[in-house]
C-alpha cells in the first residue's frame, strides 16, 4: 500500500506539472487558439475512452452505445446552467448522476446479455435516447439546445480527466476490479468462486456511464450547444476505436489512442476524405499486426522511467 500510495502521489505531482506547464503556454499563446481547443477535446475523449474501456477493456463487456451516456450529462448540465440558472460544478455533478442513473436502470436488465447480443442492445439504447432528444421541445429538439455558456476550459477538462483516471484506476486495483477482470477472463469460473456477476457487471457499467455523463457536460459547455447529432453510432464508434487501437484492458493504451486518433483528425481537419482513408488504413495495419492493440492489456507506469534511471545508474557505475 504504500508503494501504491508513492506511485499515485508521483503520477499526481506529473500530472500537475504538465497542467501547470500546458496552462503556462496557453496564457501565453504559444499553443494557438485551435490546438487549445484540441487540448481541451482530448481531455474530454480521455474520461470517455477510459470509462468505456473500464466496461468494455477491464469487465470484458461489448458496449457500443457510450455516446447516449454522454448525451444525457450534455442536456442535463445544460439544463442545470440554462434553464436553472445553477452553477457549473453543479451541472457536471447532475449530469454525471443522471447519466450513473440511466446506465443502472438500462445495465440490470441488459448486461444479463453478451458478446453480440450485449452489443446490438447497447447501440440500440443509445439511438433510444438520442431519438427520444429529438423529440422533447423543452430542449430543443432537432434544433439543438442552442445558448450554452463556455465554462469549459482546460483547467475543468485537465482536472476532471486527471480525477477521471485516479478514480479507475485505483477502482481497477480493489477487489471490485479485480472482480471485473475476474469475469472478463472467464465469467463461469468466476461466477463458481463466488463472484455476483451481474452486479459487477452493472457496476462497471453505472461507473462508465457517469464518466461518459461527465464527458458531455464538459462536452455541451465547450461548444455552446448540444445538438442530437454530435450524439450518433459514430461518435460512439470513435469512442470504441480509441480504445481498441490503444488496447483493451490499459488505461494509458487509451490515453495514446485518444492522442493519436485526435491530432490525426486535427491534422486533417482540412481533408475529411483523406482523414476516413488514414482512419480506415490505421485500423486495418492495426488488426493485421497488433490485433489487441499498441498496449495490449499493459499499462505504463513511472516504475519503467525509475528502471531506466536505475539502469543507467548502474551502467555509468560498472563503467567507473
Amino acid at each position: 500500500m504504500r508503494i501504491q500510495t508513492k506511485t499515485d502521489l508521483a503520477s499526481l505531482a506529473c500530472g500537475l506539472t504538465l497542467y501547470a506547464l500546458l496552462e503556462g503556454l496557453i496564457l501565453a499563446d504559444i499553443i494557438p487558439p485551435y490546438w487549445q481547443l484540441n487540448v481541451i477535446r482530448v481531455c474530454i475523449y480521455i474520461i470517455l475512452a477510459t470509462s468505456l474501456n473500464l466496461i468494455n477493456g477491464i469487465t470484458g463487456q461489448f458496449s457500443i452505445g457510450h455516446a447516449g451516456f454522454m448525451a444525457i450529462g450534455a442536456y442535463m448540465s445544460a439544463i442545470m446552467t440554462v434553464k436553472l440558472g445553477l452553477p457549473f460544478l453543479v451541472a457536471i455533478l447532475t449530469g454525471g448522476l443522471a447519466a450513473a442513473l440511466l446506465g443502472f436502470l438500462i445495465g440490470l436488465p441488459t448486461l444479463r446479455l453478451s458478446g453480440d447480443y450485449l452489443a446490438i442492445a447497447t447501440l440500440g439504447l443509445g439511438e433510444i435516447i438520442r431519438i427520444t432528444i429529438l423529440n422533447i421541445s423543452y430542449v430543443g429538439g432537432a434544433s439543438g439546445f442552442m445558448g450554452i455558456p463556455k465554462y469549459t476550459n482546460f483547467t475543468w477538462a485537465f482536472l476532471l480527466m486527471l480525477f477521471t483516471l485516479f478514480f479507475i484506476k485505483n477502482f481497477v486495483n480493489s477487489t471490485h476490479g479485480r472482480a471485473c477482470i475476474a469475469i472478463r477472463e472467464n465469467e463461469i469460473a468466476a461466477e463458481a468462486m463466488g463472484v455476483n456477476t451481474t452486479k459487477y457487471k452493472v457496476l462497471a457499467f453505472t461507473i462508465g456511464a457517469a464518466f461518459a455523463g461527465v464527458a458531455g457536460a464538459l462536452f455541451s459547455h465547450n461548444f455552446y450547444m448540444a445538438h442530437p447529432t454530435s450524439f450518433t453510432f459514430m461518435q460512439s464508434f470513435d469512442i470504441l476505436t480509441m480504445v481498441v487501437l490503444g488496447g483493451l484492458g490499459s488505461m494509458t493504451g487509451s490515453i495514446v489512442g485518444v492522442i493519436a486518433l485526435t491530432g490525426i483528425s486535427a491534422y486533417m481537419a482540412d481533408y475529411p476524405e483523406i482523414r476516413m482513408i488514414i482512419y480506415a488504413l490505421l485500423l486495418i495495419v492495426l488488426m493485421l499486426f497488433r490485433p489487441q492493440g499498441l498496449f495490449g492489456s499493459k499499462e505504463i507506469s513511472l516504475r519503467i522511467f525509475s528502471r531506466l534511471t536505475g539502469g543507467e545508474r548502474r551502467g555509468a557505475a560498472q563503467g567507473n
